[in-house]
Formats: C-alpha cells, sequence, structure tokens
C-alpha cells in the first residue's frame, strides 16, 4: 500500500508563489513516476507535471515556465514550485504515482 500526502496549498494573490509537497511512502516504496494533477470546480481533473526517478520532467503547456517540479528520492518526496501564479491555477492539487492519489491540496489565486 502506497501512502500519498500532499501540504502546502493556500491562498495566494495573483502573481504570488507557492510550494506543494508530496510524501510519499510505503512497504518498499520506490517510484517511477510521481506526478501533480489539480481539477478546478466542475472541470475534469487534468495533468500538470510529472518527474521521473531518473530525472526527466514533463509540464502541461500552461505551466510551462511558472511550474518546476522536483524530487528528493532518498525522501521520496516531490515538489512542484510554481511562480507567476493566475487565477485559472485555482484548484485541489493531487499528488498521484500510478493507481495511487492524495487527498488534495486547495491552492486558491485571488486578489
Amino acid at each position: 500500500q502506497v501512502q500519498l500526502v500532499e501540504s502546502g496549498g493556500g491562498l495566494v494573490q495573483p502573481g504570488g508563489s507557492l510550494r506543494l509537497s508530496c510524501a510519499a511512502s510505503g512497504s518498499a516504496f520506490s517510484f517511477y513516476v510521481l506526478g501533480w494533477y489539480r481539477q478546478a470546480p466542475g472541470k475534469q481533473r487534468e495533468f500538470v507535471a510529472h518527474i521521473t526517478s531518473g530525472g526527466i520532467t514533463n509540464y502541461a503547456d500552461s505551466v510551462k515556465g511558472r511550474f518546476t517540479i522536483s524530487s528528493d528520492n532518498a525522501k521520496n518526496t516531490v515538489h512542484l514550485q510554481m511562480n507567476n501564479l493566475k487565477p485559472e491555477d485555482t484548484a485541489v492539487y493531487y499528488c498521484n504515482e500510478g493507481l495511487y492519489w492524495g487527498q488534495g491540496t486547495q491552492v486558491t489565486v485571488s486578489s
């Protein structure tokens, strides 16, 4: 069983920054791909970014140049640095590894 716990969400003004973290745990856990998804009210969950255990990253076009995903493999933790946030980034952000999802953390961008 894998547990994913997100943290770091909150309320921020447009143009501001937030850093999300996802701590993964479970017996003999080692990830291949850890990703972030988000779901805004009334919309489907969408891909944001992912990183492989080898450090290869991929981003949705909507966040390229503003978000950066990184990992600490020794701690099984993945971070999402979000800069220049926009109101349309408002959503619940979920960490994902294969079939497993975290509980989500709310990000609200509003003045």
